[in-house]
This record gives C-alpha cells, structure tokens and sequence, in this order.
C-alpha cells in the first residue's frame, strides 16, 4: 500500500474520534450492542452508547440515605485448569466473607462469567453466566479481550437484582466482607503504579479527544477491582470493548500498553461516559510487595512469591520456597502447600494459609 497505506490507518482513527464528538448518543436507556463487536471503522458505533455525564456521573441515592446498597460480584474466566481452580478459591473465600459479615453485608450475589461458550462440570458449585467468546482471532492471542465482550452479554441477558457490580478476578482471594465504597455518584477502583495516562497522552489521545477534557480524567485504573453502578456498567461496557479491540488493531497502542492494554481501554471508557472513581490503595495488596494485610479487603497474587530458607526475597530467581500460581497452569495446586519459612512477610502467608484452607474444604480438589 506504500505511503498512503502507513498513513490511511492514523488518520481513519483521528476521523473517528472527531466524528464522535459530534455524534454522541444522548439516550440514557441506549439499549447495549447486540450481536459480535464490530471491528473498528469511522463510525460513532466505535464509542457506542456515550452519554454526557458530568465528572463522577450520576447519583444514584442521597448521600443521607442509609439503606444498604448491595452490589453483585462478576468473575471472567475461561474454562481453564489454571482459571478454574483460581475461581473455585475464590468463591469459597467470597461466600465466607459475605456470611462473616452477617444481614448487614452489602455483597450480594456471585456470577463467573465463563466465555468459552459452553457449561463446565462447576456449574452446580459456581454460579455461572455462560458467554460466547470472541469469534476466532479476532483477540489475537490477547485473550483477556474476551473480558469486556463477556460482560457485554452478562449485562445484555442477566437480571441482575443489585444496583452495583464488583468487577473482581479469579486471582483474588477475599479477606474480609466489602462495603459497597461507592460514594457520590463515583465508582469505586483500585489505582495502579503503572496506568500512566498522562504519560501516554499522544497516544490516548486518539481514543479521549482534547474536547473531552484533559487526559487527567482518565483514571489509573484497570476495570478490577472496580465497584460501579450497574447501569453505568451498562453504558460502559460496550465502549470498553470496542476500545479494546481497536487498540489491540492500532499498532502505536498495542506497543505502548502491552498487557494492560485492556485496562487502558477499561479507563478511558469509563472517562467517555463521565465516570471517574475514588482511588482506594486500600482495596488490595499484591503480595510479595506488599507485606501486610492490614485492612485491606482483597489479595491478588499475580505476583510469584520467591523466598530463600532465611526469608528473603529472591524476585527474578526461583526460590528454595516459592508459590507462583503460573506453577499450576496444567494442575491445581495440592492440598497442604508447604508454608514458607520464617521471615517471609504477613501478606503472603496468608495467602498460603488461606489457599490451603481453600483446597482443604472443596470438593474433589485435584480430580
């Protein structure tokens, strides 16, 4: 294609983004995209379904109502050894933190959103939402843009009785009961050291115009943990996805965001739509950087846990202890993982304890 081929791309997305300025969709009861996402083109389907909100959207109850407001939690995953056994850990600790926090808890319900489009043999342990996934390479080996698109459906075909939705991951274990932390109209979300919007304007500015405000509003944030409202979700949701799909296409966003591209996507829709969130630091700790439990409310053990025999962080070398839930890709981690020697920080025994407690108390664990 030569010249015009490199230039055609950049300029078919500067086109899209001035076009949707202009054509916002003003319906706040825009029914949700039906059918597969479309792949990226000049037209304002591209941002389907923004509204204008003011920043930090719209109030939902006074701020003197106290009545609770209960929030559904939603997990994506696929029908993978290595994502299965992390949902079964995680909603045994879910199901144990809402009944600890007796009739006053504000979680409500619990749906894992399977987007491999069939039922699995954990149906009757899981509630599960079955989704289809993306057609066949359209996520170009990035299967984590099967997430907005699987709850694209979820929000589409479920009744959900909750007013709010925690966006959580199969990776996170529940501490403790959480409150619903929205607050004034604002979603609630954890901030991440490495979304750096400001630092990626040039590039996000394809996707969030100067029109709509400065590049700021864009949240460091992923889409998890999030607690937002549920119709909110819905306005959100098909814009993350078709954000998603049109960075991963765009080879200057691809680069730049890697594997948090989808976060990327998740934050600036959420900015479209004029929601912003309170940064809670103390939503969660990713062990081993984080030490301590403390108040938090979710470990997320992306993180490989490396250790000598004195209880020092050996980081980038295989420990003499170590877990690393990417060591159970095949298989499930066995029952009574050894715990780590002393020194190790609070945080990740815990996480040990809690796994172990886990595996010993579900059901055909390894089979």
């Amino acid at each position: 294609m030569g010249c015009c081929g490199t230039l055609f791309y950049p300029l078919l997305i500067t086109l899209s983004v001035a076009l949707i300025t202009y054509n916002i969709i003003i319906s706040s009861n825009a029914p949700l995209k039906q059918g597969f996402p479309s792949s990226f083109s000049s037209s304002s389907s591209f941002y389907d379904s923004v509204i204008e909100l003011p920043r930090g959207g719209s109030r939902i109850r006074g701020n003197n109502e106290r009545k609770r407001r209960l929030f559904h939690t939603a997990v994506t995953a696929s029908d993978s050894v290595y994502n299965t056994w992390q949902c079964r850990v995680m909603y045994y600790w879910f199901k144990k933190a809402k009944a600890s926090a007796g009739p006053g808890s504000e979680m409500g319900g619990f749906t894992r959103i399977l987007h491999n489009g069939k039922p699995d043999k954990y149906m009757d342990e899981i509630p599960t939402f079955v989704a289809q996934p993306l057609p066949s390479g359209m996520d170009q080996g990035y299967v984590v843009l099967n997430r907005p698109w699987a709850f694209v459906q979820w929000l589409q075909q479920t009744d959900i009785k909750e007013d709010y939705v925690l966006m959580s991951e199969p990776d996170h274990i529940i501490v403790k009961p959480i409150p619903n932390l929205v607050k004034d109209g604002f979603g609630a979300a954890f901030p991440f050291f490495y979304i750096e919007p400001k630092k990626y304007e040039k590039v996000l500015r394809k996707y969030y115009p100067e029109e709509r405000g400065p590049v700021t509003n864009i949240d460091p944030i992923g889409n998890s943990p999030v607690i937002v409202g549920k119709e909110a979700l819905k306005k959100i949701a098909p814009t993350w996805m078709n954000v998603s799909l049109a960075m991963k296409k765009d080879p200057e966003a691809d680069k730049a965001f890697g594997w948090v591209l989808e976060m990327y996507a998740y934050a600036v829709s959420s900015a479209l739509h004029g929601v912003s969130n309170i940064l809670h630091k103390d939503f969660m700790i990713q062990p081993p950087w984080d030490k301590e439990v403390g108040d938090k409310y979710i470990i997320h053990y992306t993180y490989g846990c490396d250790f000598n025999m004195k209880g020092h962080l050996t980081y980038g070398k295989i420990g003499e202890w170590r877990f690393d839930k990417r060591s159970y890709i095949k298989s499930p981690p066995p029952k009574n993982l050894t715990m780590p020697p002393p020194g190790v920080p609070q945080s990740v025994v815990t996480l040990v304890k809690m796994v172990n407690e886990a595996t010993a108390n579900l059901p055909d664990w390894g089979s």
